[in-house]
């Protein structure tokens, strides 16, 4: 008997290493437009951000070291215009509105 396969044969999902050149942090990188403009996106294993905590421009909340998650930035710009943020953050940042801060009693309408 045959050792059992673990990938389909044929070579429809298959990345090359153009399309998913991998980075410093051990993820794979990608190209999208958002906001109408190019924008790199790098998703970031949790073992390469051990010791570091980010903090999530799509909910402001804090994205603790050791979680993977997306390093996103404008394709046209620095080094200082790149934010971390939660996948499920990215994957929803059209339906998502800009955080303001209120006071703990204020209304929330």
């Amino acid at each position: 008997m045959s050792p059992r396969r673990n990938r389909p044969k044929g070579s429809g999902s298959e990345r090359s290493a153009e399309d998913d050149p991998s980075g410093r942090y051990g993820g794979w990188q990608s190209t999208t437009s958002w906001q109408g403009e190019e924008w790199n996106v790098r998703h970031v294993a949790g073992a390469s951000a051990q010791g570091k905590s980010y903090r999530c421009p799509g909910c402001d909340q804090n994205i603790p070291d050791g979680v993977p998650h997306v390093v996103a930035w404008p394709e046209h710009s620095g080094v200082d215009e790149r934010r971390h943020w939660h996948k499920a953050c990215w994957n929803a940042r059209d339906r998502r509105t800009t955080r303001v801060q209120r006071s703990r009693n204020a209304p929330r309408f």
